[in-house]
């Protein structure tokens, strides 16, 4: 469980203090934001998978202690200096993208989400994990009111990842088109997919599974407990794209031979260990592995607007702030249906 320190201050805080420690919940005094920045009110942030990052330390240089959370939805609170294109009221979001130094040579070239310096909230400067926060202007992502600050929170990271993969797959509407893993990101990209217009077969563990992923827009449910996926997707005709959302190298590997001519597996379930493919399995129908990771505010302003029109939505589990220890081991557990989200 959380430990609490008081003091006189008038901002919570869940906050790591070292690698591998636990959530401290303590009070700070608001933040100022600086130039170029803006200081956030925070209202919900989603507890995303990646922020074992910050909590286990796996990222390399995070100066703690550190406040996680990159799945951020709030309002406005104060402008730093230069700042003119934003208001104080006004709803804003931060995903995993936050901020890019716009003078490397990717950025040049406009590929900002390679940025040489980029800047990920919640490790390279404190996140959501708190009821105000500080954040540069690049990072920031206008909100559509229709969508609530729960709703939109996982939208952020796990949405704009699921939704950028998809839609820079080259899959075409009728194309069919796997998701491998029915959790937090896989619920969202079932439904993507289907509102892409492809052909969509779910892959998870379980009977259980079926209905859900019906519901969510899926086809096709394979059961790979009882069933060999990539045969399965073969019998089909053969995936253009799989969409690999489980943390699960193993997984990954068993369903490569699913893709059809010029398929394409597209990893955005982060796992440490390797994935094993033959050279043979590649070459033979033209087919290919590609990592993927989020994108930058403006596409999680596409991804927004989307969800509004289309209907796509997370399924959450909501904790309040003081709970951020038991929110972070639900979300942990594997257990949660299907985002875990803190509320201020």
């Amino acid at each position: 469980m959380a430990t609490t320190r008081v003091a006189v201050a008038p901002m919570k805080v869940a906050q790591i203090s070292k690698a591998g420690a636990d959530f401290e919940i303590v009070e700070r005094e608001i933040p100022k934001p600086g130039e170029g920045h803006v200081l956030i009110k925070v209202q919900a942030c989603g507890v995303c998978h990646s922020d074992v990052f910050t909590k286990e330390g796996y990222w390399p240089g995070i100066q703690y202690p550190r406040v996680p959370g990159h799945e951020v939805a709030g309002i406005i609170d104060e402008l730093g200096a230069g700042v003119s294109e934003w208001k104080k009221g006004q709803r804003v979001g931060v995903g995993w993208h936050g901020g890019h130094d716009g003078t490397c040579l990717a950025c040049r070239r406009g590929d900002f989400g390679n940025c040489q310096n980029l800047k990920i909230a919640g490790i390279s400067y404190d996140g959501g994990y708190q009821q105000y926060m500080v954040a540069p202007v690049e990072a920031l992502t206008t909100m559509p009111e229709s969508l609530s600050d729960a709703e939109a929170a996982p939208l952020l990271c796990a949405g704009i990842t699921t939704f950028n993969a998809l839609r820079h797959s080259g899959a075409m509407p009728g194309d069919l088109v796997a998701v491998l893993g029915i959790g937090g990101l896989g619920h969202l990209g079932i439904q993507f997919a289907n509102k892409f217009g492809y052909k969509v077969a779910a892959i998870g563990r379980g009977s259980e599974n079926a209905a859900l992923a019906k519901k969510l827009g899926a086809s096709v449910y394979i059961d790979n407990k009882v069933t060999n996926a990539a045969e399965a997707l073969q019998k089909l005709g053969g995936a253009q794209v799989i969409l690999a959302t489980a943390p699960s190298s193993k997984a990954m590997s068993e369903v490569i031979n699913g893709l059809g001519p010029n398929g394409k597996l597209i990893v955005v379930g982060a796992a440490f260990d390797p994935i094993e493919v033959t050279p043979v399995q590649l070459i033979s129908g033209s087919k290919s592995i590609q990592g993927w990771a989020s994108g930058t505010a403006a596409d999680a302003e596409d991804t927004l607007r989307f969800a509004e029109l289309s209907g796509v939505r997370p399924m959450i589990e909501t904790y309040p702030l003081e709970k951020a220890a038991e929110a972070y081991a639900r979300m942990m557990s594997g257990k949660a249906q299907f985002r875990v989200v803190l509320t201020m």
